[in-house]
C-alpha cells in the first residue's frame, strides 16, 4: 500500500480510503467488521464516514454508520491509533438533522460531540463539512443554468464561514478534532476558507472530497490545480460513479441489493445514454487489459495528478478486495490514450 500526505496536515493516509456509507443500510455490523479488518490488513489506514450515513439518508438510518464504527472501536480500542478517521457534519436541507438548518458554530460544536459519542472515540482526525450552506454545482448541477451564483450574498457566506472556522478552532483546541476539511465545495469555497484562516489565525482546511471519476471530471484541471498549489488533499468520492463504471447496470440491469436498486435522494441522475455508451467502451478496454472495469476506473483515478486518496465503497469483502487490488495496477500510456479517447468522446455524460 502506498501513502500520501493529507494536504498540509501531519497525517499520512493510504491511497485507498475505505468509504462506509452502505453500513447500516446495505451492510450490517458483521459486514462492516469484516471490511474494516480486511482493509486494515491490506494497509488501508484511512476511513471516511458521516453523521448523515447510511445512504440513502433517512431519519431511521441517521448516525447508524458512525455507530457501527463505534461498535468496532469499542471492541478494538487498541487499534484506534492505526486509523485516520474522517467524518462529516451534514449541511442544510434535511428536516431530521437540526431541523434542516445550515451549518453554523453551534451546529459544529453539537455535531462533533454527537459524532464522538457514536464513534466511541476521544478524537476525530479529519472533520469535514459535508456540503456548503450555499448551493454548489454538484450532484448533477454542473450544467449552465442549474446554479445562479449571483443570487448568493458573498459577504454573508463569508461571515458564516468565519463562524464555522472559529467553532472548528474551538474543537481543535479542545482536542476533539485534529484537522478540518471540505466536501462538495468549489475553488471559491477553498479560497475563502484559506483566506479567512490566514487572516484570523484559524485552522486551515487540509482536504476536500468531491465527486470525481471517468464520468465526472468537472474538477479537472482548475480545482485540482488549486489543491496542489495550496496543499489541500484532493479526495475523490464515488470514483466508480455509484457503481455504473463496473458495467453492472448495462442494458437496464438492476442487480438485487445494488445501489441503483434502491430509491436515491437525487434520483438516478447518472443513468443516461451517454453514460452507458461511455461505460461500454471502458468495459472493452478493461477486457483488453485483463482487468475488471472497476479496476480500470480506480487505477485511472489513482494515477491522476493531484489525487491524494480515492474513497471506495463496497458491499462485500470480495468487492473490496477487487477494488483495493486496483491500486497495485499501473496503466501504461497506451491504455491511458485509449481511455483519453473515450473521455474526449464523452466528457460530460451526465
Amino acid at each position: 500500500m502506498e501513502y500520501a500526505k493529507l494536504g498540509s496536515s501531519d497525517l499520512n493516509v493510504s491511497r485507498v480510503c475505505l468509504g462506509s456509507m452502505t453500513w447500516g443500510r446495505q451492510n450490517n455490523q458483521q459486514d462492516a467488521d469484516q471490511q474494516i479488518e480486511f482493509a486494515l490488513n491490506q494497509g488501508v489506514n484511512f476511513i471516511d464516514t458521516a453523521e448523515l450515513y447510511a445512504i440513502p439518508p433517512t431519519p431511521d438510518t441517521y448516525g447508524k454508520t458512525e455507530s457501527i464504527i463505534g461498535d468496532w472501536f469499542s471492541r478494538n480500542s487498541n487499534r484506534r491509533q492505526e486509523m485516520v478517521l474522517a467524518t462529516k457534519i451534514a449541511g442544510s436541507g434535511l428536516p431530521w438533522i437540526r431541523e434542516g438548518g445550515p451549518i453554523n458554530g453551534e451546529a459544529i460544536i453539537q455535531s462533533v460531540d454527537a459524532s464522538l459519542k457514536r464513534l466511541q472515540t476521544d478524537y476525530i482526525d479529519l472533520y469535514q463539512l459535508h456540503w456548503p450552506n450555499r448551493t454548489t454545482p454538484h450532484f448533477g448541477k454542473h450544467w449552465p443554468g442549474h446554479v445562479t451564483f449571483s443570487d448568493d450574498n458573498g459577504k454573508e457566506q463569508t461571515s458564516q464561514m468565519l463562524e464555522i472556522l472559529q467553532a472548528l478552532s474551538e474543537c481543535i483546541k479542545a482536542g476533539k478534532i485534529r484537522h478540518c476539511g471540505l466536501s462538495d465545495d468549489t475553488p471559491w469555497g477553498i479560497s475563502t476558507y484559506l483566506k479567512l484562516a490566514q487572516q484570523h489565525d484559524l485552522p486551515k482546511m487540509v482536504s476536500i472530497q468531491n465527486e470525481f471519476s471517468l464520468l465526472c471530471l468537472k474538477d479537472w484541471p482548475y480545482l485540482i490545480e488549486q489543491c496542489i498549489q495550496e496543499e489541500v488533499a484532493y479526495l475523490p468520492w464515488s470514483p466508480l460513479a455509484t457503481g455504473v463504471l463496473t458495467g453492472k447496470y448495462a442494458n437496464g440491469a438492476r442487480p438485487k441489493g445494488s445501489r441503483w436498486s434502491i430509491p436515491q435522494r437525487h434520483g438516478l441522475l447518472r443513468d443516461t445514454d451517454n453514460t452507458h455508451n461511455a461505460v461500454a467502451q471502458y468495459v472493452a478496454i478493461a477486457a483488453e487489459l485483463n482487468i475488471t472495469p472497476a479496476q480500470l476506473a480506480l487505477a485511472w483515478c489513482n494515477q491522476v495528478d493531484g489525487v491524494t486518496s480515492s474513497i471506495i465503497g463496497a458491499t462485500s469483502v470480495a468487492q473490496l478486495k477487487e477494488d483495493i487490488d486496483a491500486f497495485d495496477i499501473t496503466l501504461d500510456q497506451a491504455a491511458l490514450d485509449k481511455i483519453g479517447a473515450v473521455i474526449k468522446q464523452f466528457p460530460v455524460p451526465y
